[in-house]
């Protein structure tokens, strides 16, 4: 009898810690990575912070005070959306546009963790000591602002996220840093089914949408890229490449203007919204 009374209040107590967080199944989360264009670079105007829908979410990643924002808490996902300085990015009108062509009941959240200027390298969790060993001291800054580790603060907060909602995509936009690397995408491979293990998600559940860089049509400076960055369906099979023909690029050649970034981000959302086996209804201010 004590046996089974023993038992019963065991079954009871793991019941309440599985229900001690409230996981909303309509409230769909996405894992944003790369580097300055994943980031953000271009300035952010007016017309990106007004009107943001409060369905559309971000948790802070890094402290913000100037802000009002405190890192592991939600808010309402206005720009900047990665750290503090930092500009618009694709993940802007990637989440806007689903929110605009979404059931009304269903909510978007994005996690953002890039680092400017880095290798895709600098997401290996077992080998991003070594590749940090040899980067420049502003790139270190930036790292540190993550806790050190990108790859397991991306991991902290998808795992913080995955009490809120249900993790639905990965977006990655990166690859000038690795321009001409034929072996990009076995390390985006590796570093896609390191996050699929270590947040006990499903590959087939759980797409990887990869932007091109800035295309040959800009006069990209790393457009090469994009025919490594064409390849990557072959090596991740549930994995989309989203095209950046025709987005507006700054004079650098290797970073998206503001227009650039709303084209593209709203590319990114048609992909996922067809994913998600939903037509695009509404028109999406660019």
């Amino acid at each position: 009898m004590k046996m089974k009374f023993r038992f019963m209040t065991v079954a009871c107590f793991t019941l309440l810690s599985l229900k001690s967080f409230s996981q909303d199944k309509n409230f769909y989360i996405f894992i944003c990575f790369g580097q300055s264009n994943m980031e953000g670079n271009a300035k952010i105007e007016a017309e990106d912070t007004t009107a943001v829908d409060s369905r559309f979410r971000m948790l802070q990643a890094v402290d913000c005070a100037d802000r009002g924002r405190v890192k592991d808490n939600w808010y309402t996902a206005i720009p900047p959306l990665t750290r503090c300085k930092t500009g618009l990015t694709p993940a802007d009108y990637f989440g806007r546009t689903l929110v605009a062509n979404l059931p009304e009941k269903i909510k978007v959240g994005i996690i953002n963790v890039s680092v400017a200027g880095a290798k895709i390298e600098v997401f290996e969790k077992d080998s991003y000591q070594s590749y940090l060993a040899t980067a420049p001291g502003w790139m270190k800054g930036i790292v540190a602002e993550y806790g050190g580790n990108p790859y397991a603060r991306l991991i902290e907060l998808a795992r913080l996220a995955q009490k809120s909602g249900i993790i639905k995509g990965v977006l990655l936009h990166q690859g000038e840093s690795n321009t001409n690397d034929t072996l990009w995408t076995r390390k985006v491979k590796g570093i896609y089914d390191n996050l699929m293990r270590d947040l006990n998600l499903k590959p087939k559940k759980v797409p990887l949408l990869a932007g091109e860089v800035v295309n040959a049509d800009q006069g990209g400076v790393c457009a090469m890229m994009n025919k490594i960055i064409a390849t990557l369906p072959q090596t991740v099979a549930n994995s989309y490449v989203i095209s950046s023909a025709g987005c507006a690029c700054s004079s650098d050649h290797l970073h998206f203007t503001a227009d650039g970034y709303r084209l593209l981000g709203k590319r990114y959302g048609d992909a996922m919204l067809s994913l998600l086996g939903y037509k695009h209804k509404k028109t999406t201010k660019l």
